[in-house]
């Protein structure tokens, strides 16, 4: 073989090498770029799946920096108590107020709570003023709680007026009627979003939501939208219920009347 042939095969097996380590390369920066938009799809996919549940993107947990108005039995109290605010609707202490809640489902009778009059006398205020008829039952969570007073219908709106109202100290049963409010107000805050607690949940909530009535009658009107749940347990019903009316029954309380004693005149 001569050394002009033995050349050439030197030079073609080089450039054959060199061509087989330039494709191992690609191959190799290709391999890594996949793996790097599946590490960067995954992610996404979480941060979404993350975002619907917990309501980052406008979805329903309270949280630090969320803006939703909510009602979470996780939630631990992260801000100042704040004073509470003066009525704005002053309760009269001669009636007794109960609140007839029509709903596309049937019929919720509240018995509200004197003894915290800025929290029931808010409520009164907006439902005398039709603020909540037509609106939607926008949340049910299982064995929790139904909410609504949005009227946005996915839980950020509210009446553009709010108070600070009265917490109990012994959370939340089964018929309590509530406020809910967003992860950065102050405990006791009531824009117009409200709750009734349907199932165990309550008794597991902070003592954070100002809480201002509870149903008497009707019960099973509010579980069985509640039943209306989705599938991950927790979210808009699956099929719209809507709060027809809300209407405030006034009952006078009864009058105490003392009866003057007898007075026997001798003969």
């Amino acid at each position: 073989m001569s050394r002009a042939k033995r050349q050439r095969q030197k030079e073609n097996t080089r450039q054959a090498r060199e061509e087989r380590e330039a494709a191992q390369k690609r191959r190799k920066r290709k391999s890594t770029a996949i793996r790097v938009v599946i590490t960067v799809a995954a992610a996404a996919v979480a941060i979404l799946g993350f975002n619907l549940i917990f309501g980052d993107d406008d979805g329903d947990d309270i949280a630090a920096t969320d803006t939703s108005t909510t009602v979470d039995p996780t939630a631990t109290t992260t801000t100042t108590p704040a004073a509470l605010s003066e009525p704005d609707f002053p309760l009269d202490p001669a009636i007794d107020y109960s609140a007839k809640i029509t709903t596309s489902k049937g019929e919720i009778v509240v018995d509200l709570d004197e003894s915290t009059p800025v929290g029931a006398g808010h409520f009164v205020k907006l439902a005398k003023e039709g603020f909540y008829d037509g609106l939607t039952w926008h949340r049910a969570a299982k064995d929790f709680v139904i909410q609504g007073g949005d009227p946005n219908g996915d839980g950020r709106g509210g009446s553009g007026s709010s108070v600070v109202a009265e917490v109990p100290t012994d959370n939340y049963p089964v018929g309590s009627l509530a406020a809910a409010k967003t992860g950065t107000d102050p405990p006791g805050t009531f824009d117009a979003q409200f709750y009734v607690v349907t199932g165990s949940g309550g008794a597991t909530l902070p003592n954070e939501y100002a809480r201002f009535g509870s149903v008497t009658s009707g019960i099973e009107v509010a579980q069985a939208i509640e039943a209306l749940a989705p599938e991950t347990g927790d979210g808009p019903p699956t099929e719209t219920v809507t709060i027809d009316k809300i209407e405030i029954v006034e009952t006078p309380k009864p009058t105490d009347v003392t009866t003057a004693p007898e007075t026997t005149v001798a003969p």
